[in-house]
């Protein structure tokens, strides 16, 4: 991707890793493979166990961690085969409709020196899919049988039928794990597990530390099977919200970021020589959740929320497009969703979101046949500059129909603990999608999210019977005829009025070459960018 101006044991301490990563103790590092990338994080991960994680900058540093049997490749294609690559498996093949066959490449092994077996894959796929573990991607999973080792370098996969994602199904969602590591590890405990902060890997990076609110460091591993990183050492800097995040790129205490967000931070980095900027499709929207169950009480319906027409009358009363206009300006770079999806689906149709575009006048009269009180509170995370933005916004718009909207700005962590647990009226979200439109629909807005995707625990079964049809179809367009049902369904419901789905753009310093972007995972080739010795700076040369 060309860069645009426009836009359980842990490694020995005493380990030297500057003999292991080429470097050397006096001079520093020199050459092809010294490049440090510090990337500016507006957040910080929970824990780096991908079946138990649910943030996307987590999800980013697994990734270096930990392989896959095959991963997307540029096209973004789900359905068949066709463009995924190689990771762990050197090849696959279909043993008959429903049976999918993976054979692993010897050469990989786990970071202590031990191969990587399809009996890691078995083990892996038993912990994804075991309800006490309960992984959040456990119901995307649901159509594999069984997951088996044939022999020590052999994975075979049973479906219970044939559909249009059973590959995408089967390396998309699952890391492989250490099962020589982790077998022993209590189901109860994994939320806790002390290898989710000093986990041992078969990626192209090793984990170095991590300091708590501060940062996490990863050093290239020099014998990846599939290629030496060209970037030494990876340095997530963990930063309070976004704006603080794109100050650091600016003063070049950091090398990257994932997302500029809003207009003004762009032109901040647009201004910058020494910085290049990279369009790419968005994977997230961000969008306002009505909690449909009472707050604290997931037994019973919310005394306003519960009601469809109110939340009817809520969304039609909020002018988003003059929201969207005032966050994010009068350009390209954000619309209004034309339901609950990202810009990266091909499924994104304005036409979609027509029923309940904003009228207020309909709002007042639907209002006005409403009785009792109208004061809620609106969760809002303080790490998001954006969401606190809209939050303020959407008290202004209510206030003049008789709403009082009492803002809770609260640490992420906090939020996402009420959210989880239904303790809050409505909440400000936004949403990192997947390429699938089917698993991302299923995953949030259906009863599998509940207690944590699906925030407001919005159930229609005749959402679900749509959903799981374009799920089961080998067709895509039926599946896509499907789909669109669901999401006019689901814009009809009003479980959340939908407020924003940007295209990003990445910043990157110019020093650094190579920068290829994969929308929906924006490091997942950083093994392969570099920073030429002739751009070296004083931290590249720097020993760990």
């Amino acid at each position: 991707m060309n860069p645009s101006r426009r836009s359980f044991p842990l490694i020995a301490a005493g380990l030297l890793l500057g003999s292991l990563l080429g470097c050397t103790s006096r001079g520093g590092c020199s050459g092809d493979y010294c490049g440090t990338l510090v990337i500016a994080a507006a957040g910080e991960p929970d824990i780096l166990l991908s079946p138990i994680t649910q943030l996307g900058i987590a999800r980013d540093v697994s990734d270096q961690l930990f392989l896959k049997l095959a991963d997307l490749g540029m096209s973004a294609n789900t359905i068949g085969d066709d463009g995924f690559v190689p990771q762990l498996a050197a090849r696959w093949d279909w043993t008959d409709s429903v049976t999918l066959t993976f054979h692993l490449d010897p050469r990989a092994k786990w970071q202590d020196g031990v191969p990587v077996t399809a009996a890691d894959v078995a083990f892996t796929f038993d912990i994804y899919s075991d309800s006490t573990v309960d992984s959040p991607s456990r119901s995307a999973l649901r159509e594999i049988v069984a997951v088996t080792a044939r022999d020590s370098l052999t994975a075979v996969f049973r479906f219970r039928r044939p559909y249009a994602e059973m590959f995408y199904d089967a390396v998309y969602h699952m890391r492989v794990l250490p099962a020589h590591l982790l077998r022993d590890v209590p189901r109860t405990a994994w939320q806790a597990a002390p290898f989710g902060r000093q986990p041992i890997g078969d990626g192209p990076y090793r984990f170095v530390r991590w300091k708590a609110g501060e940062s996490l460091e990863l050093a290239a591993d020099s014998t990846f099977f599939l290629g030496r990183p060209h970037l030494r050492r990876l340095i997530w800097r963990f930063t309070p919200n976004l704006d603080v995040a794109v100050s650091q790129l600016i003063a070049g205490q950091a090398d990257a970021i994932e997302v500029l967000g809003p207009p003004a931070n762009l032109k901040r980095v647009h201004d910058v020589a020494g910085l290049a900027t990279y369009p790419y499709p968005g994977n997230t929207y961000g969008f306002l959740a009505f909690n449909l169950r009472a707050n604290g009480d997931t037994s019973a319906p919310h005394p306003l929320f519960g009601n469809r027409e109110l939340r009817r009358a809520i969304v039609m009363a909020l002018d988003r497009e003059g929201m969207l206009h005032n966050v994010w300006g009068g350009g390209d770079l954000a619309a209004v969703p034309p339901g609950p999806m990202p810009r990266l689906w091909s499924l994104w149709d304005s036409s979609l979101a027509r029923n309940l575009a904003h009228d207020s006048v309909a709002e007042a009269r639907l209002l006005a046949a409403q009785r009792g009180r109208r004061a809620f509170h609106l969760l809002v995370p303080t790490t998001s500059g954006l969401r606190r933005q809209y939050a303020r916004l959407i008290q202004a718009q209510l206030q003049p129909f008789g709403w009082d909207v009492r803002i809770d700005e609260l640490d992420l962590a906090v939020v996402q603990q009420r959210v989880g647990a239904g303790q809050f009226d409505a909440v400000l979200g936004a949403w990192y999608s997947g390429p699938s439109p089917i698993d991302g629909t299923l995953q949030n807005w259906t009863r599998r999210g509940f207690g944590g995707l699906n925030p407001g625990r919005y159930d229609n079964p005749q959402l679900d019977r749509l959903l799981e049809g374009a799920a089961r179809t080998r067709s895509r367009e039926a599946a896509t005829r499907q789909l669109r049902s669901a999401i006019a369904l689901w814009n009809s419901d009003a479980p959340a009025a939908t407020l924003y789905a940007p295209d990003n753009v990445a910043a990157v310093n110019r020093r650094v070459s190579e920068v290829t972007i994969r929308p929906d995972s924006w490091l997942a080739l950083v093994r392969m960018w570099r920073i030429p010795a002739s751009q070296l700076s004083g931290r590249d040369r720097v020993g760990s």
